[in-house]
């Protein structure tokens, strides 16, 4: 809902049917042979001849009647949710739907695998991040070839005592020798899932604690090692979330969820104690709320705060003496957000209102909270996105016109008074559209770090000297194969929505594949949820379509954050079809003006950006050629319902409680479950993951199993739902290449691209 897989393969001609029947029977029989009473989980099943392609699985039918305000609705797919995630019969019908997908992608297989051996073929696998220097180490990752996952590694600076400036460079190895601190390859070998959320060194550098989840599910174990010998220090603090920052060098901050994920209570651990003895140091009882967790800069407070999708306020705790607890910093006033900060002997506080919507920025006293200083008032075009502070410099991060732009202001002394902030100078990028976001840098130093990437630039790590304006790159994604950026036209545009509306998109193609006539294949993205602004950014897998001839766009659609907080607030709630007229409008558009056409035109979203995918797909089927929909919130009524289902309390002020009879009847008429009816359907794929805890993996094969009912078309529908994996499906960097090689696979058997396949259709 918020935002954010085995798989058996055979090698095929597609001409060989027969062949592709056995094998196809072959993994449904598989796939039942763990309970012999599935058989009345699908009405037909793999009756086929050497002419017939295989027939899809069809769900049975359980009617689960559900009547509020006078409407009665019926979910014949209600029992293919299980929170246990271990119903037989639900199981054998996801493995079934695996079955098919493999199967009827069986002859593009060879294609999709030399896909993924091209997209892999531009990574440089053995590399190292731009490393962060913390005290008198740099720290950093390092990929090897081969491997999944990363080594977390550091080196000793060699001169600590030495000023910090952006043309130092980390030793190598014949200089300082590399210690590995913890290897994820190591960790993840007796597991087919494996993340770290948080990684944290001690003040003094001599601890590392780490959050591990290893199911998908987004429930952690925090260890503590010594950062030299990796011996655990501390026994394991179970069922957390990735909120982890240290207190001290012996004592750590977490939260830990209720029982519908809600992270809802804040605690402090001393090393050598029991988790059972910890102290809590706030619970938010209301469920509409949650918690999250952050460092100051400074190092010298952390930050608990509570936050619904409208208000948000901040305790503090002053790290020097943990155990006095939490103390207010901004109070709870439902409709003001607060975000705050720490430098010298002033709290600074990010304040978002009703009135002020793009937010202003205020600072106070430590010692009197309530006696604020204005120093950049809200502004009707500007939003104030992140600030990050310095012992002598604040940046301001920020938004207009759809972009982001960084501004840096010149900070007085420490002791001195505040006051409004004039004479900020902006960094400059050379890119027309871009993305830039904070890093992590060192507080007493006048280095900015930022990351910086545009649809034809690779990530970059830069450092920016805030006194002399000396911007130095420190680090680039290396793209192997060829790649030559100046090959890449890119473009903002502006699309009319329904409403008069201008909708920002983004574009990218290869100047020299590109016909602009309307016969090019495009590739139309979006998101358009929870202010989360979808940015232009690189992806080197995307080469792979680029490089084919497709147009790339992203849709900046209402819901997001791209223009300002109004932005979103048009897109929610009550207003939240605009979101989808916005995707819709901007298709046409693309249309219009001849970067595709309809037959020609492929859609994805992911997420809340499956919602989107799914609205659509109802309102405007015959506008797109195929559809990609991942991992896609569709049961937004049923859902919203349902007070147990994970995040849906925390979202009422997202989409609208659907307990009141207006937010009802207006979820409904968009909700995609409750909108498939019987008419012709682009190709589809839907993705799930059976762990994912924010949106449920039923939620898409309900969907899927409602469209195989009713659709008039024989179009492909192809399910995915990766029986291992979380939201953010699987875990290795190579493994996640795998799925946007066959996702493109998917697109170009669709579009009729695939070498050797002429115009055969499934």
């Amino acid at each position: 809902m918020m935002m954010m897989m085995g798989r058996m393969h055979f090698v095929i001609n597609h001409h060989q049917r027969s062949v592709k029947s056995v094998v196809y029977a072959l993994l449904l029989s598989l796939s039942l042979s763990s309970n012999s009473n599935n058989a009345a989980v699908v009405r037909s099943t793999a009756t086929m001849t050497t002419q017939t392609q295989p027939q899809p699985p069809v769900a049975k039918k359980v009617p689960h009647k559900m009547e509020l305000f006078g409407d009665v609705r019926v979910d014949n797919y209600y029992w293919l949710r299980d929170d246990s995630r271990s119903n037989p019969d639900m199981l054998s019908y996801l493995k079934q739907e695996n079955a098919f997908t493999d199967s009827l992608m069986s002859d593009s297989k060879k294609f999709e695998d030399e896909l993924y051996a091209e997209i892999r073929g531009r990574i440089k696998e053995d590399d190292v991040s731009a490393p962060v220097r913390r005290g008198p180490y740099y720290y950093y990752q390092r990929t090897l070839e081969g491997k999944e996952y990363v080594q977390h590694c550091r080196r000793p600076v060699p001169n600590p005592n030495a000023p910090p400036s952006v043309h130092d460079t980390m030793p190598n190895a014949e200089e300082e020798e590399e210690h590995i601190i913890l290897d994820e390859n190591v960790k993840a070998q007796s597991y087919d899932y494996y993340s770290i959320g948080a990684f944290k060194v001690s003040p003094n550098n001599k601890l590392v604690a780490y959050a591990e989840d290893t199911k998908g599910d987004e429930i952690y174990t925090v260890y503590v090692i010594d950062a030299e010998t990796g011996a655990t220090v501390d026994k394991s603090l179970v069922g957390v979330t990735a909120y982890l920052e240290w207190a001290s060098d012996a004592s750590l901050v977490y939260i830990t969820m209720d029982d519908i994920l809600r992270p809802h209570k804040a605690w402090l651990h001393k090393l050598g104690t029991q988790q059972s003895t910890d102290t809590c140091l706030y619970y938010e009882k209301d469920d509409t709320f949650s918690l999250d967790l952050q460092a100051s800069e400074s190092k010298k407070f952390l930050f608990v705060a509570s936050e619904s999708k409208n208000t948000r306020f901040n305790f503090y705790l002053d790290v020097s003496n943990p155990e006095d607890g939490l103390k207010v910093l901004t109070p709870r006033v439902d409709g003001i957000d607060t975000s705050v900060s720490h430098r010298g002997n002033h709290f600074f506080i990010q304040r978002r209102s009703d009135e002020f919507f793009n937010s202003e920025l205020i600072a106070c006293p430590l010692d009197n909270t309530n006696a604020t200083t204005l120093l950049l008032p809200h502004r009707q075009s500007v939003k104030i996105q992140d600030i990050q502070l310095f012992n002598d410099h604040l940046v301001v991060y920020e938004r207009e016109n759809g972009l982001p732009k960084v501004t840096i202001y010149g900070l007085p002394d420490v002791g001195e008074p505040l006051k409004s902030l004039q004479g900020g100078h902006l960094v400059e990028f050379i890119d027309p559209i871009y993305s830039v976001d904070p890093s992590e840098s060192q507080f007493n130093s006048s280095i900015l770090r930022f990351d910086y990437s545009s649809m034809k630039t690779p990530p970059s790590v830069y450092d920016y000297d805030m006194k002399t304006g000396v911007s130095v790159l420190k680090k680039i994604e290396t793209v192997l194969g060829g790649f030559d950026a100046s090959n890449y036209f890119i473009e903002r545009k502006w699309v009319n929505a329904p409403d008069g509306t201008q909708i920002p998109i983004s574009i990218v193609y290869r100047k020299d594949l590109v016909k602009l006539d309307g016969s090019d294949p495009l590739l139309l993205y979006g998101y358009g949820s929870y202010e989360i602004c979808i940015d232009p950014t690189f992806k080197a897998s995307r080469l792979s379509l680029l490089d084919r001839g497709f147009i790339y766009v992203i849709a900046h659609i209402r819901g997001g954050g791209e223009m300002g907080r109004q932005w979103y607030e048009n897109g929610k709630l009550l207003k939240k079809k605009n979101t989808f007229t916005d995707f819709i409008a901007c298709a046409e558009y693309l249309i219009e003006n001849k970067y595709c056409s309809k037959e020609k035109l492929c859609i994805n979203g992911r997420s809340a950006g499956g919602l989107l995918i799914g609205a659509v797909l109802n309102m405007r089927p015959d506008l797109f050629k195929a559809a990609v929909a991942g991992v896609p919130f569709v049961d937004v009524l049923t859902t919203m319902l349902d007070p147990t289902i994970p995040l849906t309390t925390s979202e009422w002020e997202e989409w609208g409680d659907p307990r009141k009879e207006e937010f009802y009847f207006y979820m409904k008429s968009y909700s995609p479950v409750d909108n498939v009816k019987a008419q012709n359907y682009p190709d589809i794929l839907v993705t799930a993951g059976l762990n994912d805890p924010r949106v449920m993996y039923s939620e898409p094969a309900k969907f899927v199993a409602k469209l195989r009912d009713l659709k008039t078309d024989d179009n492909l529908l192809l399910f995915k739902c990766e029986l291992g994996a979380g939201h953010f499906s699987k875990s290795g960097r190579f493994e996640k290449l795998q799925e946007d090689a066959f996702t493109y696979a998917f697109i170009m058997k669709s579009l009729n691209m695939i070498p050797g396949h002429g115009s055969e259709q499934n």
